[in-house]
């Protein structure tokens, strides 16, 4: 994949260095968000999946355990083979397919669900993702996104947790409001069925470092971030320290969007 963007490049990296961190145990783990959007999602005949950025596996492997044939896709060889002994110890078989969510290289109608589970705040263009994912799509088919979010009309909100985030993690791109989101789907041809805003605990923020090996310079950064935040950051985001420990509550949206039947 010599043909990666510098953002893809970024992220590439980064989760080859951290795959560790993203197997077992980690929050990714507890599938019960992936299994409440995938019960909305229309019965089709096929039971074909693609689970695109799909990390250590988490989404792709609840899917395969109830039945569907799934391929894994991820930039980074480091989390597929995370995700590979994942599946044999769980005793799944599952596809794997190493490359960026903004060019899915697979025909026409290929599955009948798509999902991106934590992932598209990664990507360098979410509106390639949308369009290639709508592409590979059958009709009837359904796109499942869950992902960290900043409800609409929140401007300073938006640009403060993008600061923590791109200091925590540089492989951060961008998170993508609930408005786009929809603007995405419906260029593509996707008709938007479902899509919510939920608040979502995050550990405290020296796992959320470990996480990510954020250098003992950005977690400086960040502390002084979040001592001079905002009111609306405050507010939007539940920021407290509980215990000593601070933490706050990520917007994670879940969205449905369906393809048309042509």
């Amino acid at each position: 994949m010599s043909d990666l963007d510098p953002i893809q490049r970024s992220s590439q990296r980064q989760f080859d260095q951290q795959s560790q961190r993203y197997s077992q145990g980690h929050i990714l783990a507890d599938t019960a968000d992936v299994a409440a959007l995938v019960k909305r999602v229309p019965p089709l005949a096929g039971r074909r999946a693609l689970d695109v950025a799909a990390g250590a596996g988490h989404t792709g492997l609840f899917l395969a355990a109830q039945g569907w044939q799934v391929t894994l896709a991820d930039i980074s060889s480091a989390m597929l083979e995370r995700a590979t002994e994942a599946a044999s110890a769980r005793g799944l078989s599952v596809f794997t397919r190493q490359h960026p969510a903004e060019s899915l290289p697979y025909p026409d109608g290929s599955f009948d669900l798509v999902t991106c589970r934590v992932a598209a705040h990664h990507f360098s263009d979410v509106g390639a993702f949308v369009r290639e994912s709508a592409r590979v799509l059958v009709g009837g088919g359904s796109l499942a996104v869950i992902d960290g979010t900043v409800e609409d009309e929140q401007p300073e909100a938006d640009s403060w947790i993008h600061s923590i985030e791109k200091l925590r993690d540089p492989s951060h791109h961008r998170f993508v409001n609930p408005r786009s989101w929809r603007e995405h789907c419906q260029a593509a041809g996707l008709r938007v069925e479902y899509l919510a805003l939920q608040p979502f605990l995050q550990p405290d923020l020296n796992w959320y470092f470990e996480t990510a090996g954020t250098s003992a310079e950005n977690r400086q950064a960040v502390l002084k971030l979040i001592e001079s935040a905002p009111q609306s950051a405050r507010d939007l985001f539940r920021l407290q320290t509980i215990d000593g420990k601070i933490t706050w509550q990520w917007q994670r949206m879940s969205l449905l969007a369906i393809k048309p039947l042509a």
